[in-house]
């Protein structure tokens, strides 16, 4: 393992007990440069599901929040095993084992989409989980009351959780359900995220549990309206998320790549039909959403859903030719501000992908997306080649210093002293033997300032192999 590390000053980095900085805005010394310390790393399964389709490990996809989170001084992980049974396991933070249960269920084809997403109901303490769907039907469970609050004092055994289930306690949503993303509320609330339809003519959508029940919120992007590009135009598309987060003021926020359902609006059949990065929030826990001047563009569960003709969506523009990836990854900062990676082939690598695999593999670039202070957009290439079709995962430290997980376990960091202009290598993720995408735990960070990230080991075919959590120190 190769390793470098960046330090502010002498010494070593303070304990996870340290104060926390102070608030935004306020005076105070030099912050921490970006940092990571990798202090350990554990196996979740010695022979994990190993298949790749559309590119994909069913156990690692970019799409799968969340597929690892902390909660309470307890870490939680789920994946399938050879025997494709579903498992979730937990253990204390910093213990080197985990405690497992398997479910009633098996996943049912081999689809990399077909991932388990879990998530945090705080107002009644469960744990619910959302498994196996791509266009068809989804399959959930969820714990008892309070098992998330009290964790150290119930047993971890299969009884904490009900029956698996085909619907949300009798709300069934869609028959043609995908990407499921939990999203914990300010109040407690959990809604789940997910898409109607299909790729191409799809439509996102929200439901929300209060502790006692689930509704249906309903759909809040429309499919329809006409897209034109110098190539041709389109009639119908999908919205694909790059995620959907609350910040610490209570707004909701949403990256996102459009993706069109004709191959006319691209220079080659060979590409993908993404394009532009777009943007936009919820003041209103997702009833309504705004573009980022402020003005609502679409009504959740009504005729006026957010559309690729509304205007003041677009923070990044780019055509159809660059096999810009969808459903990369988004962050907020400690005021609020939003970040995102997006990747595409730029144009000094030619301005039309014909063969999407093999030319974002030679030519992909990541790029940082954010919002400053000043209310503009700015954007900065990685100077770190991808050498892969997947994508990248973003988090921000407690000094909003940003870190970004490439594909193989790689990870580079900047600085928000430097404005996010000096990307480094920080961990070159050779040691892991990584098959691509990593999960983050999106939640840790805020806990004890550790980036964990899960892995699984190259394979090949359909050869089960190892599937791993990696813990990095940031500075704290």
């Amino acid at each position: 393992m190769r390793r470098r590390t960046l330090l502010a000053g002498a010494g070593a980095l303070a304990s996870a007990a340290a104060p926390p900085p102070p608030a935004a805005g306020t005076a105070r010394a030099a912050d921490p440069a970006p940092s990571v310390t990798r202090t350990g790393t554990t196996q979740l399964d010695a022979q994990a599901v190993y298949f790749v389709s559309y590119d994909g490990l069913v156990n690692n996809n970019s799409f799968q929040k969340n597929g690892l989170l902390t909660y309470k001084g307890y870490q939680y992980a789920v994946w399938y095993t050879a025997a494709r049974n579903a498992v979730v396991a937990r253990r204390v933070l910093g213990a080197t084992s985990w405690s497992t249960v398997t479910l009633s269920h098996q996943l049912k084809s081999s689809d990399s989409h077909n991932v388990i997403s879990m998530g945090v109901s705080k107002v009644d303490g469960r744990l619910h989980l959302n498994m196996d769907s791509h266009s068809d039907g989804y399959f959930y469970v969820k714990s008892v009351a309070g098992l998330m609050d009290n964790p150290s004092g119930t047993a971890w055994t299969s009884a904490v959780f009900g029956a698996v289930q085909t619907s949300l306690d009798g709300l069934a949503l869609t028959s043609q359900f995908t990407y499921p993303q939990f999203v914990a509320t300010p109040e407690g609330r959990l809604q789940l995220s997910y898409r109607v339809a299909v790729s191409g003519n799809g439509r996102n959508a929200l439901a929300e549990y209060d502790g006692s029940s689930w509704t249906a919120l309903g759909e809040w992007t429309g499919s329809t309206g006409t897209y034109t590009s110098e190539h041709g135009s389109s009639t119908a598309r999908n919205m694909y998320l790059h995620g959907i987060d609350y910040d610490v003021n209570g707004r909701l926020h949403a990256f996102f790549t459009w993706r069109e359902n004709a191959a006319a609006v691209m220079c080659s059949s060979g590409g993908i039909s993404n394009h532009d990065t777009g943007y936009v929030y919820s003041t209103d826990r997702g009833r309504s959403w705004r573009n980022d001047a402020g003005t609502v563009v679409g009504t959740t569960g009504s005729s006026d859903t957010v559309a690729v003709t509304d205007a003041g969506l677009v923070v990044d523009a780019l055509n159809p030719d660059h096999s810009l990836m969808n459903q990369e990854s988004q962050s907020t900062d400690s005021t609020g501000l939003p970040h995102a990676i997006i990747s595409y082939v730029p144009g000094r690598f030619g301005q039309c992908t014909t063969d999407y695999v093999a030319d974002r593999t030679a030519g992909g670039r990541a790029f940082h997306v954010r919002k400053n202070s000043a209310g503009t957009w700015t954007k900065t290439e990685i100077p770190v080649a991808l050498n892969s079709t997947q994508r990248t995962k973003l988090v921000l430290d407690r000094y909003d210093n940003a870190y970004a997980v490439m594909p193989y376990g790689r990870i580079v960091a900047a600085s928000k002293a430097s404005a996010y202009t000096d990307w480094t290598l920080l961990f070159d993720g050779g040691d892991l033997n990584a098959f691509g995408e990593v999960v983050i735990d999106e939640t840790r960070i805020a806990q004890d300032g550790v980036l964990s990230f899960m892995y699984q080991e190259k394979s090949s075919g359909t050869t089960p192999s190892a599937l791993h959590v990696v813990d990095f120190q940031l500075p704290v």
